[in-house]
Formats: C-alpha cells, sequence, structure tokens
C-alpha cells in the first residue's frame, strides 16, 4: 500500500504536468461508473434489511453482504426475497474452508453475482476445487497480489470474476496489468474499495472506467465512510459516480481539512 501511495503520487505529479487525466493515461472509456455498497455483518435480520433499504435509496445499483459461518443463507434468502431481483453479491473474507463447500453451495438458489475470497488468500487450488462444486462464480480478492498471481488463478479455474484493489497490488499501473490480464482471459471485473478518501477514491474511479470493468464496484461516496472528505465530497447521481476529468487524479485536497488530519509533514528535495 505505501508503494501504491508513492506511484500514485508520482502519476499525479507527472500527468499533472503533462496536461492529461489518470483516466485517459490509464485506457478509461467511461466518463461515469455504476456504484455499489458493501453491508457489514449486522446483529440481526431486520436491521440488516433496513440498512440495504437505505443503500437502495441512496441509488447503489449492487448490494454486497459480508458472510460468515453462522451468517450466510439465511440474510441472504431475507435481502432476495424483500428486495426481489436487485444485483446482490456475498464477501466471505476468507472465512470458510473447501469441506464447507456443501453450505457454500446452498446459496446457489439466490442467483448472486458471485461470491468473494471464500476461502483462505493462500489457498488458490482450493478454490479451482471449490468453483467445480457451486454454481455461484467465485471471485478472488486478497489472493490476487499481482498480474502474474492473477494469470496463475484463472489458469487453473480458481476464478470466474476478479475484484482489483490498487492498494492491494502496489498501485495502478500493476492494476491495470492485471485488469489487461483478465481481459485477455475473458474474465470480468470490478473495483473494490479500501476506505480510501476522495484522493484514492478518484483514483479508484479512472480505474474502473476501463473496458474489463463490468460489475458495479465499491467506489460509493463519500458520504458512506466519511463526515468530511480531504477533498469535496464524491456524491452520487443515480447511482453513477463521474471520473475526474481535470489532469493526475483530478481532484485537490481541500487545504483546511487536510490541515487537520495532517500529523506530520516532511519536505524531501533534490539537488
Amino acid at each position: 500500500m505505501a508503494k501504491a501511495a508513492l506511484e500514485t503520487a508520482v502519476l499525479d505529479a507527472e500527468l499533472r504536468a503533462a496536461g492529461m487525466p489518470l483516466g485517459r493515461y490509464l485506457g478509461a472509456i467511461k466518463a461515469k461508473v455504476p456504484c455499489g455498497v458493501s453491508v457489514g455483518i449486522m446483529d440481526s435480520i431486520p436491521q440488516l434489511l433496513d440498512a440495504v433499504a437505505g443503500y437502495l435509496d441512496e441509488g447503489y445499483q449492487r448490494i454486497k453482504l459480508k458472510i460468515e459461518q453462522g451468517w450466510d443463507v439465511e440474510p441472504v434468502r431475507a435481502v432476495r426475497e424483500r428486495f426481489g431481483d436487485i444485483l446482490l453479491q456475498v464477501d466471505a473474507n476468507a472465512a470458510y474452508t473447501l469441506a464447507e463447500a456443501r453450505q457454500l453451495a446452498r446459496l446457489d438458489p439466490f442467483d448472486l453475482l458471485l461470491i468473494e475470497q471464500p476461502l483462505p488468500e493462500e489457498d488458490v487450488r482450493g478454490h479451482a476445487e471449490l468453483a467445480k462444486l457451486i454454481r455461484t462464480p467465485v471471485c478472488l480478492d486478497e489472493s490476487i497480489t499481482s498480474a502474474q498471481a492473477a494469470a496463475d488463478a484463472i489458469s487453473i479455474g480458481a476464478c470466474q470474476i476478479v475484484n482489483i484493489k490498487p492498494g492491494r497490488v502496489g498501485g495502478y499501473l500493476e492494476a491495470r496489468r492485471v485488469h489487461d490480464v483478465c481481459a485477455a482471459h475473458g474474465v470480468p471485473v470490478w473495483a473494490g474499495g479500501m476506505l480510501e478518501t476522495g484522493i484514492g477514491r478518484a483514483a479508484n474511479l479512472a480505474l474502473a472506467a476501463l473496458p474489463g470493468f463490468v460489475f458495479p464496484g465499491d467506489t460509493s461516496g463519500s458520504s458512506r465512510y466519511y463526515h468530511r472528505d480531504v477533498t469535496e465530497p464524491f456524491v452520487l447521481d443515480d447511482g453513477f459516480l463521474p471520473v475526474p476529468t481535470a489532469p493526475g487524479i483530478g481532484v485537490d485536497p481541500l487545504p483546511d481539512v487536510l490541515d487537520d488530519v495532517t500529523t506530520s509533514k516532511q519536505w524531501i528535495r533534490t539537488e
């Protein structure tokens, strides 16, 4: 993640100097991207349903439910029955083992877009076995740390979909390479989120505008996580966020907000 931050800063500086937006540099083809939201594990199903209803009212186009053992089939069933034919997927965050494939197969009737990272990140072969035992498409997240990792996983059938997080793979250049590998193999991708401020969110939107990103990502509005963002807030418009078009990442920090959250500064000058 440190490498990704440094690389993004350098890219932003170079592209601002060249007058080029990050989206154009990466190969973006969309002016706006559809947005989904991730919903955590709740204390009760009624609480979950209220949360999902609120996000749908805000315009989010896709709902992702976090699941774990003891909180999987019933919450998914409740959301599907309450809200009907919405775009719905689940994220296990590596909470299961291959021995629990039968339990995961109980999610098949709910027509999910995908199940994200059901097994531990190092168990890529286990995901390949699981994909043979369930109908729900398997999506890898934590297991995809590079373009090479994506190629290896795809080659053994460990995933049908890939979640790309620039912070996880070391930056937007490697994220584009992951996208390109997946596109070459006909594997769709979508953009994950890692609680970015508006600085990272702007860059994520540029990435999510590439042609291989076919599912709504976790590029939610600023208010999903921040009462006050460090840039002008990103606000959903009919379920979409616009891809910044100004040079570099396309946004600037708000000086007063940045000062409030800055704990230290160090200037580095080259001779």
